[in-house]
Formats: structure tokens, C-alpha cells, sequence
């Protein structure tokens, strides 16, 4: 049985008989990230029909919806795209957060932000929540804030997954004491750190930072020949997922063994 789900503005269409998927009892953030496949693939704003995936080989993380910061408030806008998953997949809801010149980022859109995320953790077979925030040196207070709001407010039994610019991860420690459970590095569309990325990682380091070493980043338009290994590995594809993607990744990965 497939599981359909298409968010609209006022209501979630979810096309299926099967039963939710429970939190589970563990609360340590060691036990709450065993619930989280070890290969997860992103779907974005666009249509996916990920059927062919084995739920017992990978999960979906997808794009739930974006908030917006600005002077006026909180405009959050929900995906609006199909997406097509086994009744069994296990998913991540992504929010992505973006922010304008003169947003406020005040206790009041923090706690309205965290609403918004704990909403798209109680959606249907959703194991996690992940954000995704490029927040830049004067945004951090506000995101640390904002991450205490939604630990107080979420079960405790759910994850948080950050996804994490490279530049966090290689000592620059200002993550340290989040209330999250992973941060993910986000080894593409690097831009001009790309090269000193390459040569950490090429050269056999690991990332300074604790919360970057559980899990990678990457896009299957850009490869890597040699990356650690034994991490949970979120994969972003620039065209919708298909089975011969999907294979691509896996030999991808295979090469860094």
C-alpha cells in the first residue's frame, strides 16, 4: 500500500488505511536517532514518486514546508507538491527557514516557528525533524533559541536533525550545547570553501565539531571518491529520484569503503 501526501495551506491530504508509526519510548538523543534510517534521500519542492524505495533499506526526508522571517513576521508556506511513498517509508520532516534583511527573529517567531515544526513531526510516519537554516554569525542566538523552544516543545522521544554549512563543522564551535541530535554537513553547492573542504576531507580529518560526525550531506551531481565512512548519509538529487539514481548512489557510496 502507497502512501500519497500532498500539503496544502489548510489541510493534508494522506491517501491510506495504514496505521501511524509510533515514537517509540526512547528519549536519549544515543536511543532517538536509531529510529532514522541510515540512508535517507531528500525530496524537495517538486513532485516525487518514490515507491520503488525499500523501507527497509532508506528513508525519505522531505521538504514540508519553508518558513519566512521578516519585519511583518512569520509567512510559512507548505510543500505543495505530491509526494508517493510506501505506507511502511519512514520520513524526516524538513522545514527550511529563510529570513529577510529586517526580520525580527524574536521569542515570539521563534516559538511560532517551533509550532510550525512540531506540526509537521506529528504528520503521518514521520520519525524525526530536521531543519535547515543557513543561519548566518547574527542569526545564532535567535537559532539557538529557537532550537530550546523546540526541544521543550516537541516529544521527547523525536530527533532533531540541523543541516549543518562545512564551515560549522570544521572549528567553528558555536553548535556546541544545542539541544539537537545531529548536524548534517553539507558537502555541496559549497561555493568558494569547496576546495578547503576537499583537502580536510581528502587529507583523512574528521570534523572538529562532535555533533557533524554521525552523519554527511551530498548531492549525486557531486561525487566524492573518498568520504568517512559508517555515517548516516542524507542524499540530495538536482532531478526527481528514480531506481537507476538510486543505484548510482549506492555504487557511489560503495566506492568509499
Amino acid at each position: 500500500m502507497e502512501r500519497f501526501f500532498r500539503l496544502a495551506a489548510t489541510a493534508i491530504l494522506v491517501f491510506s488505511l495504514a496505521p501511524l508509526v509510533s515514537h517509540g519510548s526512547a528519549s536519549s538523543p544515543e536511543r532517538r536517532m536509531t529510529a532514522v534510517p541510515r540512508l535517507m534521500l531528500w525530496a524537495w519542492e517538486r513532485p516525487e514518486d518514490m515507491r520503488f524505495l525499500d523501507p527497509e533499506r532508506a528513508g525519505v526526508a522531505f521538504l514540508t514546508g519553508t518558513a519566512r522571517l521578516t519585519r511583518g513576521g512569520l509567512d510559512f508556506r507548505p510543500r505543495l507538491q505530491p509526494l508517493r511513498v510506501s505506507s511502511r517509508m519512514k520520513l524526516v520532516a524538513v522545514i527550511r527557514i529563510e529570513t529577510t534583511p529586517d526580520a525580527l527573529l524574536d521569542a515570539s517567531q521563534a516559538g511560532k516557528i517551533a509550532a510550525e515544526i512540531v506540526r509537521a513531526g506529528a504528520l503521518p510516519q514521520v520519525v524525526a525533524v530536521q531543519i535547515d537554516f543557513d543561519a548566518t554569525q547574527s542569526e545564532r542566538p535567535f537559532y539557538r533559541e529557537l532550537l530550546r523552544e523546540l526541544r521543550k516543545q516537541l516529544p521527547a522521544p523525536t530527533p532533531i536533525s540541523i543541516t549543518a554549512l562545512a564551515s560549522w563543522c570544521m572549528g567553528d564551535d558555536w553548535m556546541t550545547g544545542l539541544p539537537i541530535d545531529e548536524a548534517v554537513p553539507m558537502l555541496f553547492r559549497m561555493g568558494v570553501g569547496q576546495s578547503e573542504v576537499s583537502s580536510w576531507i581528502g587529507s583523512g580529518r574528521d570534523f572538529r565539531q562532535a555533533e557533524c560526525r554521525d552523519s554527511l550531506g551530498i548531492s549525486t551531481d557531486e561525487p566524492w571518491k573518498v568520504l568517512p565512512s559508517g555515517r548516516r548519509v542524507y542524499a540530495f538529487s538536482p532531478s526527481p529520484w528514480t531506481e537507476r539514481s538510486l543505484a548510482s548512489l549506492h555504487w557511489e557510496m560503495h566506492s568509499w569503503q
